[in-house]
């Protein structure tokens, strides 16, 4: 099952996306629940209500898709440094405000979070800060949904929680990372984390080894399997949910791979008209341009 935000004739929908790829079943729903995205869906099917009734389907290639979650709940939760390549990439830049020595390799998952306006649709432009900050860098990674809320959830049933996936760009001011030591301030500017291109139910992939990838202006930068995590989505599920209730529609962004602009000697940071794709097998891909 995929679930798309999207406009159509200017006006907000959410609907089932084919198997093909072809076309979308718009819902039929209020326009405040269609809105909010595939949030309402998934809090219906999270909680075994019946869905709306269906419109006629549409061609895909005559709608405009939004981000599945244009306006998430709350903040979206993210992962730093949980690909081991990654880990070691980032403590050898010398931005990491986290690493210590010796310790490239976290002992426990590290989370920040991003604030719900940073979210932006696959080819909406990535906005650089002008006179803010030119550290501008990309994180290509697989993002939870959670379905079923919960607290206190073990590792043994937290993929019972999960209700799909969807594609994160964590863009990251990499200065403001370093100087603010939190992460939270560089990774929250305007447009910041394009999501997309729509909800993929966890029974249509199998998010522990499948691939990410990330291009910019066609240079292949980030190519590596979700088997190479760290911490796997069942411990980021126990880890979250000990202390906080996660809710449905929760998004989790898992980490990014090795690859990112930071890690090159000099740094490869993002520039005016640059664009930036990402693709992840079983989900789809996003694309968005640097302005």
């Amino acid at each position: 099952m995929r679930i798309a935000a999207f406009l159509y004739q200017q006006q907000p929908h959410v609907g089932f996306v084919s198997d093909d790829l072809q076309s979308v079943t718009p819902f039929d729903m209020p326009l405040a629940q269609r809105e909010l995205g595939a949030l309402p869906i998934v809090e219906m099917l999270a909680s075994a209500q019946q869905l709306p009734p269906s419109l006629a389907a549409l061609p895909l290639s005559a709608v405009s898709l939004r981000a599945p979650l244009p306006h998430p709940r709350r903040n979206i939760f993210c992962v730093g440094k949980n690909y081991h390549a990654h880990a070691k990439e980032f403590a050898r830049s010398g931005f990491d405000s986290s690493a210590k020595a010796g310790g490239e390799i976290p002992g426990f998952p590290i989370i920040f979070t991003k604030v719900p306006e940073c979210v932006i649709a696959t080819g909406a432009a990535i906005e650089m800060p002008v006179g803010v900050s030119s550290a501008i860098d990309y994180e290509a990674e697989l993002a939870v949904v959670i379905g079923r809320g919960g607290k206190g959830i073990n590792k043994a049933n937290a993929m019972e929680h999960v209700w799909g996936y969807t594609i994160v760009n964590d863009v990251t001011a990499r200065d403001w990372q370093n100087r603010h030591m939190q992460w939270h301030m560089g990774k929250s500017f305007d447009t910041f984390c394009p999501m997309g291109p729509w909800l993929v139910s966890a029974d249509q992939m199998d998010a522990t080894k499948t691939q990410v990838r990330c291009w910019v202006n066609d240079e292949e930068r980030q190519n590596a399997s979700t088997k190479d995590l760290i911490f796997d989505i069942p411990t980021l599920i126990e880890t979250l949910s000990a202390g906080i209730t996660l809710h449905p529609g929760d998004v989790i962004a898992t980490g990014t791979p090795v690859g990112v602009g930071i890690g090159f000697t000099p740094p490869k940071y993002l520039q005016k008209g640059d664009v930036v794709r990402i693709a992840i097998d079983g989900i789809g891909e996003i694309q968005n341009p640097v302005v």
